[in-house]
């Protein structure tokens, strides 16, 4: 009787899967160290990460506390005020401005009257305003709000005068001949008379509301910069002005002009209404 051949009796394909399974599960086990040392390096530098951010934030916060956040923000502001020309363009208004001139002569003590020439102009103007960034800012914070002073609004002069639909007539009083003059006269001084329209209440007053979200958004951006626009540092921005301060000291009280505050731009509604 013949003995069986070993190798034609041999599991040798169980014995080849056995070997690739143990090959697997030991790969897969360095694999697991590999990857059990990885993540640990992360864990610890992830903690080594929130270990200096914890001791940096106290002094964060210190620089954005109503006593030293005006400091912070002047301290910032040399950039802002080479790259714009040392001003903040706020707003832009649009209007039709009307202008004349009379001039009466009498003769003969008053008892004979020449008449009056009478000289009108019309023409659409663009009014723009600006704060300059040196002028005094007075920041504070209250909560999540920032609460910003700005510079008082300036015109930025001369007017913008659109020649091309300016408008104008001149009649003479009856016994007069000088409505050519009386014209030229009234053109010599629209320059100046408009110099002092753009700071008058009713074009601020127009203006005003534009130039406090231009202004609040601002104090926004740089806030941003400072990584502070967020949900857990500030997400509202009040802007006033020196003229809306019941103490002329630059006080902040709870209401302006009888009204409480409320944000001019909002971390989740953006630009409001203010004050």
């Amino acid at each position: 009787m013949m003995e069986p051949d070993w190798k034609q009796t041999f599991p040798w394909r169980t014995a080849m899967v056995v070997v690739a399974v143990l090959l697997l599960a030991l790969l897969g086990t360095v694999a697991y160290l590999r990857t059990v040392g990885s993540g640990r390096a992360v864990l610890e530098e992830a903690g080594r990460t929130v270990r200096e951010s914890m001791r940096e934030l106290p002094a964060i916060a210190e620089k954005f506390r109503s006593g030293t956040i005006t400091t912070t923000f002047i301290d910032g502001l040399a950039n802002a005020e080479a790259s714009r020309g040392g001003v903040l363009e706020l707003a832009t208004s649009r209007s039709h401005e009307f202008f004349r001139r009379e001039d009466s002569r009498q003769v003969l003590w008053g008892w004979v009257d020449l008449g009056t020439t009478v000289s009108e102009i019309r023409v659409p103007v663009t009014f723009r305003y600006h704060l300059k960034l040196s002028d005094p800012w007075k920041l504070t914070t209250r909560g999540n709000v920032c609460i910003a002073v700005a510079p008082s609004i300036r015109p930025s002069l001369p007017p913008a005068i659109h020649t091309d639909l300016l408008e104008k007539s001149s009649e003479s009083g009856w016994a007069r001949f000088n409505k050519a003059e009386n014209l030229e006269e009234l053109e010599k001084q629209l320059t100046p008379m408009l110099q002092a329209r753009a700071s008058d209440r009713r074009h601020l007053r127009a203006v005003r509301e534009e130039c406090r979200k231009a202004s609040a958004d601002f104090v926004r951006t740089w806030l941003m910069r400072e990584d502070h626009w967020r949900k857990d540092r500030f997400t509202a921005v009040v802007v006033l002005f020196p003229d809306e301060l019941k103490n002329p000291e630059g006080t902040l009280d709870v209401e302006v002009d009888g009204r409480p505050l409320s944000p001019t731009i909002s971390l989740d509604a953006g630009a409001l209404t203010g004050p």
